[in-house]
């Protein structure tokens, strides 16, 4: 093996071992679906917030928001204005960014997803300068029984 050869194949495996390390995944961001209505302003203001948190979404308007809701298992009582799709995993409403990165990294047993019922004030895209409104995420669960993920509160607040 030539001297160039040598070098060259150190290159490689350098590159390959770069690709294929926990840092080079950890760059990946998660693919976000957001569904929404097309006249909601805070919904594309929560999709700029995952999108600056690490994530990559994309927005489709739709009409039928309730029908979807229904048929990804958000119950009536835990919708918002939109709602988001990360592979299987759905997350209603106006959820901070860390919080379903914690999601995503732990999913807890025969969980689906997390919900914030209705639109906090504070909340991301429901920014009202320094006004926060303390809530609770609801972890989504195939059961039924649906509990307390976390407490958003004043002090916690992203």
């Amino acid at each position: 093996m030539t001297l160039r050869t040598t070098i060259l194949a150190g290159f490689a495996a350098a590159s390959l071992s770069i690709l294929g390390s926990p840092l080079h995944a950890q760059s990946t961001k998660a693919e976000l679906t957001v569904y929404k209505s097309p006249q909601c302003g805070c919904c594309t203001k929560w999709a700029d917030h995952m999108d600056e948190n690490g994530f990559d979404s994309t927005a489709i308007n739709r009409h039928d928001m309730a029908t979807l809701k229904a048929s990804l298992g958000v119950p009536s009582g835990l919708q918002s204005c939109h709602t988001g799709q990360v592979k299987d995993y759905v997350f209603e409403g106006h959820i901070p960014a860390d919080v379903v990165k914690r999601f995503l990294e732990n999913p807890p047993e025969d969980a689906y997803g997390l919900a914030v019922p209705g639109m906090p004030i504070g909340s991301p895209g429901m920014e009202m300068g320094t006004r926060h409104q303390d809530y609770d995420v609801i972890l989504l669960k195939r059961s039924g029984k649906h509990e307390v993920y976390t407490r958003v509160s004043q002090h916690s607040a992203p």
